[in-house]
């Protein structure tokens, strides 16, 4: 006797799949996508309607009166509950069928309660918006690119908008893009797991393209990858505006780019920030303002936190008399230092009570805070770079 196709997809929904992550059991929901033995085993998502899907995850249990009831199913304890309400209130008064529908497909990526209530944080929107258009295709598309299921799950946690793109006129192009460029797809999944933005963000043109160009970095080089990325990520007219606000500080062009060709995480740093730092260098260190080409971290290293307390406890050291003094090349590694390595350096070294001294000082160097910081009128421009 022939089985129904209904009757199968019953039968699949009383399976249990031995795996990490991947549980399926009649008391829990089930995805019309399975993971078994490592790959996608798919079912269209055409082939099954919500309907069928309530008959799966209901087994003939009472169906839930409530969007909690539901929750609650899945996993959730009332803390994360009352977490997920907060973040996004209209849940409360979610349409069950497809509130259930839509865990159902989550339960079958491996989505855990812990993993719902970081992906409603993050995308508060994601369980009323459509999640199943292209699913099946999507997956084994990111099945391929991300390599294993873990890496996959990482990247929706970390990025949930990733099941809400448009597939075939945003992603595809997208990776087919940087792939064109020359990053090849085991150097993308690090980017793409490290800038969750990159795709709906990503834009090139010729002017762009120079700019990869100017930067000196060839294709086979480590730093290529980022630079090209940052760059799509990022609006010409910003990139313009941090190369020309380094370049004032006496630099040419040339120099600039081929600073951010080894150093391109500076166009991720704020114009006030560069204009801070390399004031303070310039202007109370007494460098020469081409020593960033050399030193690029006197850009990234906080003013506040770093630079200012540690060049201030070197002038109370040579205050003092006391050795080792923190000049010339010292003064530059002694600014690289981690913190716990810098306070052994220069002073756990010292006899108990001129440590204590020391470190008295410093702790307050470290407490001055930025002249009416709290005041500040925070200016957002979007998305920062």
């Amino acid at each position: 006797m022939e089985a129904k196709p209904s009757s199968l997809v019953i039968k699949v929904g009383s399976l249990l799949v031995n795996s990490q992550r991947f549980i399926f059991s009649s008391k829990n929901p089930l995805c019309s996508t399975c993971i078994l033995s490592g790959t996608f085993k798919s079912v269209t998502c055409s082939t099954i309607s919500q309907t069928q899907a309530e008959t799966v995850s209901g087994d003939g249990a009472e169906q839930p009166a409530n969007s909690v009831e539901v929750l609650r199913r899945y996993g959730c304890s009332d803390d994360d509950i009352e977490k997920m309400f907060l973040r996004r209130p209209s849940l409360r008064n979610a349409d069950l069928s497809q509130l259930q529908f839509k865990l159902n497909l989550l339960w079958g990526l491996g989505i855990t309660s812990n993993d719902l209530v970081k992906i409603i944080n993050c995308r508060p929107r994601l369980l009323s918006v459509r999640i199943n258009h292209f699913f099946d295709e999507r997956l084994e598309y990111f099945m391929t690119l991300f390599g294993s299921r873990e890496t996959l799950l990482k990247a929706i946690i970390r990025n949930p908008s990733l099941l809400t793109y448009d597939f075939h006129n945003r992603i595809k192009p997208v990776i087919t893009l940087y792939e064109g460029l020359g990053i090849s797809r085991e150097d993308l999944v690090p980017l793409l797991l490290s800038r969750p933005t990159m795709i709906p963000r990503t834009s090139f043109n010729d002017e762009k393209m120079e700019y990869i160009r100017k930067s000196g970095v060839s294709k086979g080089s480590n730093m290529f990858k980022h630079v090209v990325s940052i760059i799509g990520v990022s609006r010409s007219q910003t990139i313009c505006e941090k190369a020309a606000n380094i370049e004032k500080f006496g630099m040419s062009n040339e120099e600039v780019w081929h600073l951010i060709g080894r150093s391109p995480y500076l166009l991720t740093l704020s114009v006030d920030k560069v204009q801070r730092n390399m004031t303070f260098v310039v202007g109370t260190m007494k460098l020469p303002a081409n020593v960033i080409l050399e030193h690029p971290f006197l850009l990234y290293n906080n003013l506040e936190a770093v630079l200012k307390p540690r060049w201030l406890l070197a002038g109370k050291i040579e205050e003092m008399g006391l050795c080792p003094k923190i000049k010339g090349s010292l003064m530059l590694r002694a600014l690289r230092m981690a913190e716990q390595r810098f306070l052994k350096a220069f002073v756990s070294c010292h006899p108990d009570v001129v440590a204590k001294e020391l470190m008295d000082f410093y702790t307050t160097a470290k407490c001055v805070k930025r002249l009416a910081v709290s005041s500040k009128n925070a200016v957002f421009k979007g998305f920062p770079f």
